[in-house]
């Protein structure tokens, strides 16, 4: 007879092998996934007394600008998420939790513990095995400006990605590393950030350094008293009838001519006296603007990338006209698959223009987003205002030569 107690048993026993197979572990898949570089950065925070703390920080692709950078030995940060709720804006991960390091596609977050220390007069970004105490240089900053956000160039093979765990990206950052690259780059340390040359104290690492500086010397847009060109500015809708009309002014093929004054008011929101109205009285009579359907053009209203797009097409196909060719714009390019502009009033003429001298570009020139209904900034409307000149001028060539 079986006792009470090994009767207990005996049900537990069988119990517990019945749910076994439920209880078993399921294989978790963990990995990591690319993030666009212009998208996310390794900052040096500064700590007082510790010196500096790391932090990640990553741009939301479409949202508030979660920092500026200037300089280029050292480029110096303007951390504007410190400015405002970032929340949906930017991710930051600010310690161990938000950060780790992966080496050859293995997680090795608890071999080594990462730290900012100074070196001569510059700071490097390390990674110290907690095992044999040896310390691997990840980064570096090109210098050293005391109480300033410093930003980390990543050395040779190594890289900033996203933890994944069973194809689910998760907010943990890796500072991933191969070995082989590492290797083969020896002690090179990475390739100082290239400047250019610029004319305003804001723009040297601006992605559209070079075409700001162009359509300044074009004379379509310009810079402000005091040095700056104030790049991530948004940019008015009379401010791009100006830069616009500008533009086509120094096309040489192109006759612009605003009418001596105005009479009455292009647009009830836009009196007759306005600095903007007869620019903007021009460029509606060219069919280049239009106003809203309540009758208005909202003349201080940031232009979106849409809109923006929208008038340069029609600038681009008033040239041609105006130079005794079809207006139909001849695309010299693929055009860009944007993934956010399917149903969007814009959708076709984004798409278009992506194939004109690629006026129509992703966002920061990164991915493959256009945020259509986002305010464009002064550095890509310049940009993009200077491609459609660009494309304008080699049409007038092209059908020069076939004449």
């Amino acid at each position: 007879m079986i006792s009470s107690r090994l009767k207990t048993a005996a049900v537990a026993t069988a119990i517990f092998s019945s749910t076994v197979p439920f209880l078993a572990a399921k294989a978790v898949d963990v990995t990591e996934t690319d993030v666009p570089e212009q998208q996310v950065a390794a900052i040096a925070v500064p700590a007082g007394s510790i010196g500096y703390n790391l932090a990640v920080i990553e741009q939301i692709p479409g949202q508030q600008k979660c920092w500026s950078e200037s300089g280029s030995q050292p480029t110096i940060i303007d951390p504007l998420w410190t400015t405002f709720d970032f929340t949906g804006s930017c991710n930051r991960a600010t310690d161990s939790n938000g950060y780790s390091v992966r080496l050859d596609g293995q997680d090795t977050s608890l071999d080594y513990l990462l730290s900012i220390v100074p070196k001569g007069d510059t700071l490097q970004l390390v990674a110290q095995n907690r095992n044999d105490r040896s310390r691997t240089v990840i980064g570096t900053t090109f210098g050293e400006q005391k109480g300033e956000y410093h930003k980390i160039y990543l050395n040779p093979g190594w890289e900033l990605t996203k933890k994944t765990i069973d194809g689910n990206v998760l907010g943990h950052y890796y500072l991933s590393g191969d070995s082989a690259a590492i290797a083969a780059a020896g002690d090179a340390p990475p390739t100082p950030p290239t400047t250019v040359a610029t004319s305003f104290s804001d723009t040297s690492r601006d992605i559209y350094a070079q075409e700001i500086e162009d359509a300044v010397a074009l004379g379509f847009i310009a810079g402000f008293e005091d040095n700056t060109f104030r790049p991530e500015e948004s940019l008015t809708r009379e401010q791009l009838v100006s830069m616009v009309f500008g533009a086509l002014e120094t096309t040489g093929s192109v006759e612009v001519q605003t009418p001596n004054e105005v009479n009455t008011q292009p647009y009830p929101d836009v009196a007759a006296d306005r600095w903007s109205a007869a620019k903007i009285e021009w460029a509606k009579n060219q069919e280049i603007v239009a106003g809203y359907p309540d009758g208005s053009f909202r003349p201080e209203q940031p232009v979106t990338r849409a809109e923006l797009i929208a008038v340069l097409q029609n600038a681009a196909k008033f040239a041609k006209t105006q130079q005794g060719m079809d207006a139909e714009l001849v695309t010299n390019r693929e055009a860009t698959n944007f993934t956010d502009i399917a149903g969007h009033w814009g959708q076709d003429l984004i798409s278009k223009m992506s194939a004109y001298c690629n006026v129509a570009s992703a966002y920061n020139e990164t991915g493959n987003s256009f945020n259509p209904d986002m305010a464009s900034g002064r550095n890509y409307a310049a940009a993009a205002t200077l491609r459609m000149h660009e494309c304008i001028i080699d049409e007038t060539d092209k059908a020069a030569i076939d004449q």
